[in-house]
């Protein structure tokens, strides 16, 4: 009589078998690397279909400032249309607009999970008096009103990155927003971290480590961080897409980078004088953007019910 075969499987293995059977999730992870790579890879992409972002065609544009052709100027030498009143082709000024768009959220978003998630691994693990002075502070930063003061801090503190030799005109705008997200980011995410180690502390491996004279390092690095991976990564894909829009919303209103440079926000606000003109010119950024954020926050949904050990398994 034939027996069947149990195959263990580890708690990756599981994650990713329920991670599959999310179309929703697997067709996010798709667009999400489609977007990804098309920034990561726009030298190469422009190369090939010979598109320059600072090459202007000016024989696509009229003496009034509007493009030549249907759909925004649409051909085989500018699949996505030229910018109305510059000539600049708008899938290389996309592709390398998503370099800068990315680098910013990428950088912001780990900045915001390193601080967050030690600040939220010191605060609950020792508790006491250090829990209370760190409690205090993100409480004190959670206070402000962030998105005015990333408005009101804008000048003063891009002068002064430029000032002191770090970076220059948009490297200063870029370095300004990373910082501005990631200190008023961090709060958020070591609440969760504390809530999570307050309950990891009591648990009997970490009692048994404590008894057995570890030292309190190695129960923070070697016993609380391993189990912390699973709500660190859900955060990452959530907290990346909110980046993004706030990138592109900051860059609109004239904080963040600034022309020559392009990223998605510049391309939005640019065409808000020709929405009427020229709306491909509008809804190409405008859907990129929406369809970055929706993959990236469906990914993060996806992501959390699979690494759920409560969720089916067969």
């Amino acid at each position: 009589m034939a027996t069947g075969i149990l195959v263990s499987r580890g708690p990756r293995q599981l994650a990713w078998r329920r991670f599959k059977k999310n179309k929703v999730g697997v067709a996010s992870l798709v667009t999400s690397l489609f977007f990804v790579s098309a920034a990561v890879f726009a030298p190469f992409i422009a190369w090939a279909i010979n598109i320059d972002p600072n090459e202007r065609d000016s024989a696509m544009i009229t003496e009034r400032g509007q493009t030549i052709g249907r759909f925004g100027g649409m051909s085989w030498d500018h699949p996505l249309g030229v910018e109305p009143g510059i000539g600049y082709d708008l899938l290389a000024r996309l592709i390398y607009g998503a370099r800068i768009s990315f680098l910013v959220a990428a950088i912001a978003t780990i900045s915001t999970v390193f601080i967050g998630l030690m600040m939220g691994v010191i605060a609950g693990y020792f508790r006491g008096r250090v829990d209370s002075v760190l409690g205090r502070f993100t409480d004190f930063l959670l206070a402000f009103p962030s998105f005015f003061m990333i408005i009101a801090l804008s000048a003063p503190m891009i002068a002064r990155i430029e000032k002191s030799g770090i970076a220059r005109d948009n490297g200063a705008r870029v370095m300004y927003l990373i910082i501005i997200l990631a200190l008023f980011g961090w709060p958020y995410f070591s609440r969760i971290m504390r809530s999570q180690v307050l309950s990891l502390r009591e648990r009997d491996f970490v009692l048994a480590a404590r008894a057995l004279g570890a030292t309190h390092r190695r129960v923070i690095f070697k016993e609380l961080l391993p189990n912390l991976w699973t709500p660190v990564i859900v955060y990452l894909s959530l907290a990346l897409p909110g980046y993004l829009a706030a990138e592109a919303v900051f860059s609109y209103l004239g904080i963040g980078v600034q022309p020559p440079a392009a990223t998605w926000g510049l391309l939005i606000s640019d065409s808000i004088k020709y929405v009427l003109s020229e709306p491909t010119y509008f809804f190409i950024p405008s859907v990129s953007l929406i369809l970055v954020v929706l993959s990236f926050n469906l990914l993060g949904d996806a992501i959390r019910d699979a690494l759920d050990p409560k969720s089916e398994t067969t």
